[in-house]
């Protein structure tokens, strides 16, 4: 048996379903919408993102799972057509007012999932998926990503398969499986014919700047699920003995995965 007797998309699927988790629909996304947009463009991590993305010869972007605009917005100011794509309706309305704030009137967004219908989806130099690909048909995603790309494809996808340290899922009594890691999409990248270069960000934690318990608890719940009063309960006697660092855990960790597109 060789790698290519192996179908890493049906195994991710696979993998995908062992880890049960929920996936977020735009109900829920709505509601984090403004909160993410305040903090969106003054993160490390979309620093890094655009630090590491190639414009030359550019004019055009596409930014799948936009929500707020942390990308696109970021690199609007050098390009001539920026279409963010989300399916969160809030999301999208917070990218608008940004970008009217801002002069940006190049800036449009569209109402799409990953499952929708993408033939009226441009195609642009660049497309970009950030924090955005942990899909239920991966393999999919990404010939779409690839088929709406001139030039460059930038994407990031978890590494380790946690998006909160499993110590302290332990701490709550959980152990939640991990969701498919970032390895996935560089085999079924290898089977489409692509050979992507691939780099690692690093992201503060999520809980490190929470305001007080209730928040903190919150913040917890939205990565494991709702917490019931046990499991909250030792969660708290955690939290007012632990140290800001043990609370914050593990930063989490992103495959940064792009590659060129061959000329025609």
């Amino acid at each position: 048996m060789t790698i290519d007797a192996i179908d890493f998309s049906r195994l991710y699927q696979s993998h995908l379903a062992l880890a049960a988790r929920t996936r977020k629909n735009a109900g829920a996304w709505d509601t984090r919408a403004a909160g993410m947009a305040a903090r969106a463009l003054h993160s490390r991590y979309a620093q890094d993102f655009v630090a590491r993305m190639d414009l030359t010869g550019a004019q055009s972007l596409l930014d799948v799972g936009c929500g707020p605009g942390t990308i696109a917005l970021a690199v609007a100011p050098r390009l001539r057509r920026v279409v963010g794509l989300d399916y969160s309706g809030a999301m999208l309305e917070a990218l608008r007012d940004q970008a009217a704030a801002r002069g940006l009137t190049h800036v449009q967004t569209l109402h799409r999932a990953w499952e929708d219908d993408w033939s009226d989806v441009p195609v642009c130099d660049i497309a970009v998926a950030s924090r955005a690909t942990l899909v239920d048909d991966i393999a999919a995603a990404l010939v779409r990503l690839d088929a709406h790309a001139r030039l460059r494809v930038y994407l990031t996808h978890p590494v380790g398969g946690h998006f909160t340290d499993p110590a302290i899922q332990r701490v709550v009594g959980r152990s939640v499986p991990g969701t498919p890691d970032y390895i996935y999409l560089v085999n079924i990248l290898h089977r489409m014919g692509i050979h992507p270069r691939i780099d690692y960000l690093t992201q503060e934690s999520r809980l490190a700047d929470a305001q007080g318990f209730d928040d903190y608890a919150q913040r917890v719940a939205w990565s494991l699920g709702e917490l019931d009063e046990q499991e909250r309960d030792r969660l708290r006697a955690w939290y007012e003995r632990a140290t800001p660092a043990e609370r914050a855990g593990a930063p989490m960790r992103w495959a940064f995965i792009s590659w060129e597109k061959s000329p025609c």
